[in-house]
This record gives C-alpha cells, structure tokens and sequence, in this order.
C-alpha cells in the first residue's frame, strides 16, 4: 500500500474499487491522474502506481535495486464523498539506500466521479399562493425551486404533479416540468374550491433516479361575480284589509355565493307602501310585514318591490317584485247621495225600473239589499206601489201614481241595517 508525504499539503491515504478496470490512467510529465467513482468501497485499489509510471519490479530486483515498501499500489482507506471534496492531490515520494539518501517525486490527481446519491432537496417543504378567482388561463402563480447536490444527470431536475391529484386539478393547474413553474390552465371559480392542495414530486435524472417531494397550498381570493339570490319561501298573496300591523306577508331568504363583503347584503322595499322588512333570528332571513293599516276602499292592490345590493365593489344587486291584492272587509255602511233623498214622479207617468232613478250605493263589495218602506202619517207603501234594484240602486214604481204625496225610506244593508229615507211625489 502506498504512502504519501506532505510536502507543504496535507497528508493523504487514498483508495479505490478492488479494479482498475474502474479507473483512467493519464501520464503527464511527472503526473498521474486517476478518475475514481465516489461509491467505490474502503480498501479498494486505485491504481498501481509503479506500473502505471512505466517501472518494471522485476528488473529493479535483477538490477540490484531493492524494493522498501513493497509494490506501490494507491489504495483507498477512507470513504469518498464528490460534494465535499471531487479531486484529490497527492504527492508520491521515492527514496533510495544510498548515503545520503536520494529522492524524487511524481503529482498524483485523483478525481472523484460523481454517483446519484443525493435526493433533490425543495428550498420549502411548503409553498404558499394566492390567486384571484376567474384569472385567466396561462397567468404564472408560483415557481418551485429544488436543488440536488450532484451533477450531470444525476443533478438535473424534472418536476411533476403527484398522482393523488384529483382528476380536475389537472385541468385547472399546469407544471413545467423543467423549470418548477406553476401555472393556471383552467377556469378557477371561488364558489366551488377556495383553496388547492398540490402534491409536487421533484425527480433527477439519474440511474436509479432520485426524489423528493412538497406541498403546494393555493389560496383563492373571491371576486364580487355573484348577485345575491331572492327566494320567497311563503307568500299570501291575499290580504285582508283589517289585518293588524306586524302580521307576515312573505318570509324571504336572500343569498349571495361570494364572500367577505362580496356577500354581505342590504335589503330595501319600494316606496309609499304600507309594508316594512323586518331581519330574522336566521341569517340572510327576513319577514314582510303590514307596516300600518290597510285600507281596500284607498289602494286595494300593492305591487311590493325587494331590492338586495351586496356591498362588493362595484356592488351587484337584483329585485323581485310581489304582487299583494287587499280583500274587503265590511267596514263601510251604504250611503245615499243626499239624505233625505227627494224623488219626483210626473203624473201620469209609465211605471217602469229606474223610473225614479239610482239613490243608493255602497263602497263595500259586498251585495246590497234594498226595501221599501215607510213611516209617517201616511199609509205604508207596499213591494207593489214602487221597487228598488240590487245591486244596483234603481228605484222605480210598478204603478200608474197621480198625486198623492208619499214618504218611504229605502233600507240598504250589508251585515245589519241601515236606514236612509227618501220621498215620492207627483
């Protein structure tokens, strides 16, 4: 086994693979140079270095030389490691017997061959990124940097998604293999996936190959690209006029799929009705109540408009209009146009229906009922001396009057009585 001297360097005891085989012998001038895999194990030859400077032993020995150290051979005595040192220099020094002692010296490189035995390493195990929603196809989000601690092939770099992807990701995102860069390449909707989860595997190029993997966590900011949604859980879409105020009309749920203030929404009714929203206990819930006392005889049908706006910017809103009819309650008695009313029959005079024309109407729309009668000094005036129509109102006689005078009241009613008078004359 050889040994080297240090002559201003370090001192080394270098080894190889049990071949030379293994090994590439250069001779220049006074150098010798070997190329030494770096997994070859402790103990190994590296060269013979006799041989490989062109000496022949057996002819020193027949020549009288004599041979010190045994034949020279550089043997490997400590494990090799190309990433921290990939060359060796050596010094080989030959002394011979005489007195005084003469020498010389031969450069011994030994360079070391890189094996793939380093993983690629990512500068993160974990990389964060942010991506707005509905950004197009082609933007760049993220580029992943691994390094490997060799080199040629065996420290070149090739990036790939790893297999437990779901299917669509692959259509969302895409991957340069070569230079680690992450891209968009389909459509990215906030609604259905706020966040990603990629698996990145990193792989060399070496025999066998060598990887490593990361995580990937995109986050996706909303955008305000949803108007908010009016859904009418209940309706009456009939009212009554003497309902109380506070009573439901409609229960109403609005909905915006965005986020953050994108989703916050503010409700509004049309103006000049007597209607009011009030917010529920549940989120995004509301009532439509009887603001304040109806009144069918005023407006007996309501068109009720819902607007909501959400508070994105620029802000989205959307409106459904109800449609609320206001029913009759009797809560209005007939009246006659004058009280008393004076109705004048010439003499003579054809009987006939609304020959004394109409003197009742009722704001109700209930049906109204008529009667004659009478009171007074007079004798009653009986169904055959005169008519009343309903619902209409007319009054007539059935026959031929001279010129008596006559009081009669005609009775109007609708739950009870009412009574209004009225006169025949000639």
């Amino acid at each position: 086994m050889g040994r080297s001297v240090d002559l201003g360097t370090q001192c080394w005891w270098v080894a190889i693979s049990f071949s030379l085989m293994l090994s590439c012998v250069e001779r220049v001038s006074t150098q010798i140079k070997y190329s030494v895999p770096e997994e070859v194990k402790v103990g190994s030859v590296v060269g013979n270095v006799a041989k490989d400077l062109g000496l022949d032993i057996s002819s020193l020995e027949k020549r009288r030389f004599r041979i010190v150290s045994g034949v020279p051979f550089l043997v490997l005595q400590k494990s090799l490691d190309r990433e921290k040192e990939s060359e060796h220099k050596l010094i080989l020094t030959a002394i011979d017997g005489g007195n005084p002692p003469r020498s010389g010296t031969v450069n011994v490189t030994v360079i070391v061959l890189d094996s793939n035995d380093n993983h690629p390493t990512f500068s993160q195990e974990v990389y964060y990124a942010t991506v707005r929603e509905n950004t197009d196809a082609g933007v760049f989000v993220i580029k992943l940097n691994a390094t490997d601690l060799d080199e040629g092939l065996n420290g070149q770099i090739e990036y790939f998604f790893g297999e437990e992807l779901k299917g669509n990701l692959y259509e969302i995102f895409n991957m340069d293999k070569d230079t680690g860069e992450l891209r968009i390449n389909g459509e990215i909707d906030f609604e259905k996936t706020d966040i990603f989860k990629l698996d990145v595997h990193a792989t060399d190029k070496g025999q066998p190959p060598m990887s490593a993997d990361c995580t990937v966590i995109i986050s996706v900011l909303d955008v305000n690209d949803n108007k908010p949604e009016i859904e009418v859980t209940s309706l009456s879409k009939i009212v009554s006029e003497d309902s109380k105020p506070g009573t439901v009309v409609a229960l109403i749920s609005i909905t915006d799929q965005d986020a953050g203030l994108n989703g916050k929404v503010i409700c509004s009714l049309s103006d000049n009705i007597p209607f009011d929203l009030k917010p529920s206990f549940q989120d995004n819930m509301y009532s439509l109540v009887i603001k304040h006392k109806l009144d069918r005889e005023s407006v007996s049908h309501y068109d009720v408009t819902i607007t909501a706006t959400d508070c994105g910017v620029p802000p989205l809103s959307t409106s459904r209009t109800l449609s609320i009819d206001v029913s009759d309650v009797n809560d209005n008695a007939p009246q006659f146009a004058q009280n008393p009313v004076e109705l004048y029959l010439v003499a003579g005079s054809s009987p006939g229906l609304d020959s004394l024309g109409r003197c009742v109407f009722g704001q109700d729309t209930l049906l109204v009922a008529y009667w004659w009668w009478s009171e007074g000094p007079v004798a009653p005036v009986s169904g055959s001396l005169a008519s009343v129509s309903a619902p209409q109102g007319g009054c007539g006689y059935n026959v031929a009057c001279h010129h008596q005078c006559v009081n009669v009241c005609v009775n109007g009613w609708m739950t009870g009585c009412v009574k209004r008078f009225g006169a025949l004359r000639d």
